[in-house]
């Protein structure tokens, strides 16, 4: 009889592992660290779960759920937050639906999806700078990745 815990009962990991993720994460901590900006880095797996998160010191409170809403947006939609929000401008075919998923949703640069081949396993989602700076740590998260 298989004990609860044993490794007859543990799920195999695959996609976003949590080796993975912490991997992704210290890529874009040194980013973030070359650039001279705190920032909040978030990775989701496919199921859009938590899988590693940092808050780099001194980098924005108001940040963090920002950068999970960012990780989150873009495993939700499989495309970068910053294709989103362009598509959902005044007069573009998604206006609103920012409004969306409980308000969750962000639609601006900082959130990529991470691939494996060609199948989008989980997201990146990064805050605490300007977009371009969230935007520029984030792809260096992925490219680890």
């Amino acid at each position: 009889m298989a004990l609860f815990g044993s490794e007859e009962t543990q799920p195999a990991a695959s996609g976003v592992t949590l080796e993975r993720a912490l991997a992704v994460v210290a890529a874009a901590r040194r980013k973030a660290e070359e650039i001279g900006v705190p920032m909040n880095i978030a990775v989701v797996d496919a199921g859009n779960n938590l899988t590693a998160f940092a808050r780099m010191d001194g980098a924005w409170l108001g940040s963090i759920d920002i950068a999970q809403g960012k990780a989150y947006t873009a495993r939700a939609f499989d495309m970068e937050t910053k294709t989103l929000g362009k598509a959902s401008q005044p007069g573009e075919p998604l206006f609103g639906i920012h409004a969306s998923n409980g308000g969750r949703l962000i639609i601006f640069a900082g959130g990529i999806p991470l691939k494996d081949g060609g199948t989008v396993v989980g997201a990146i989602g990064v805050s605490g700078g300007t977009v371009e700076q969230d935007q520029e740590v984030a792809e260096a998260g992925v490219a680890a990745f």
